[in-house]
């Protein structure tokens, strides 16, 4: 196995974070988005997939951690077979936060827990074919097509990324869907050409700190690329107040640079995420001459 050099966060806060890591993996809880930070951003979304390497670099480190949660817009169980995650040796600490958390999956039993769907989703699906004539932005726009089944009844998601003009479609949406959620009692989480109405209540940042303080960790690295990261890292510099370490990782992109400019480390995609996982994977393990951690195991 190759070594894997460990980048260097460009803030003192995230430098603390990632030397806190390796002193004390088993304080530490790594948590990643899917979508654009362990699998590439497709046209179809129902054809993502999770980095070839992801996985196998996640089975590695995942032992000598307190736990590895994944946390995302898709529906846990979606999140789980795309992501290849169920059934890995390595990975029976590891939980799956879908729907922003609204939905759990863990390992350990295999079982994903969740709420009642929102009334207000089934509405909005009635309701979204004529909002998208009314909008002019109806050509080459995709909704996701199985709400129920895919989304689990909990979200409904617009995609502009195959229309003619994908920032002009996006643009032209904004205001209509925003209209349409708060006339059901829900929101719009913008993204990378998506719009998701789902229901208010859970994001990322709440997901985030509620799975920390759960499992007693005290220090988080997240890695993120889409807007719905914002409050993941919001979290985490709440936490960094509270008195933990936590490193930022952006999961870098031309197409949203707000993360870029909080993170404490930026990376070249899922691939530079799962090179990230590699090397800390090598370095708490001690394995590929990155013995530079690990000192709980």
């Amino acid at each position: 196995m190759g070594s894997h050099p460990l980048p260097e966060p460009v803030t003192s806060a995230g430098r603390e974070g990632l030397a806190a890591l390796l002193a004390r993996p088993r304080r530490a809880i790594v948590a990643l988005d899917f979508d654009g930070t362990l699998a590439e951003i497709v046209p179809d979304p129902e054809r993502a997939r999770a980095h070839p390497a992801a996985v196998p670099a996640l089975a590695r480190l995942a032992p000598h951690l307190d736990s590895v949660a994944v946390i995302t817009g898709r529906p846990a169980g979606v999140a789980v077979r795309y992501g290849g995650f169920a059934g890995v040796p390595g990975l029976e600490r590891m939980a799956v936060l879908g729907h922003y958390g609204a939905e759990r999956w863990d390992a350990a039993t295999g079982t994903v827990r969740s709420p009642a769907p929102h009334p207000g989703i089934a509405a909005v699906q009635a309701e979204l074919p004529g909002v998208l004539d009314a909008s002019g932005a109806w050509h080459g726009t995709w909704v996701e097509t199985a709400p129920i089944e895919n989304k689990g009844g909990r979200a409904v998601a617009v995609h502009t990324r195959r229309a003619p003009d994908p920032q002009g479609a996006f643009r032209a949406l904004e205001k209509p869907l925003a209209e349409l959620a708060a006339r059901h009692g829900l929101i719009v989480e913008p993204g990378r050409l998506v719009l998701e109405l789902r229901p208010p209540g859970m994001d990322k940042g709440v997901a985030l700190a509620d799975h920390v303080r759960a499992t007693g960790a005290d220090c988080v690295l997240y890695a993120g690329d889409d807007l719905g990261d914002l409050a993941a890292f919001d979290a985490v510099e709440r936490l960094r107040a509270d008195g933990l370490t936590g490193v930022l990782v952006c999961s870098g992109s031309t197409e949203v640079t707000e993360l870029a400019e909080r993170a404490d480390l930026v990376v070249d995609g899922p691939k530079g995420v799962v090179a990230l996982l590699e090397a800390l994977a090598d370095a708490v393990t001690g394995e590929a001459g990155g013995g530079t951690g690990g000192a709980e195991d």
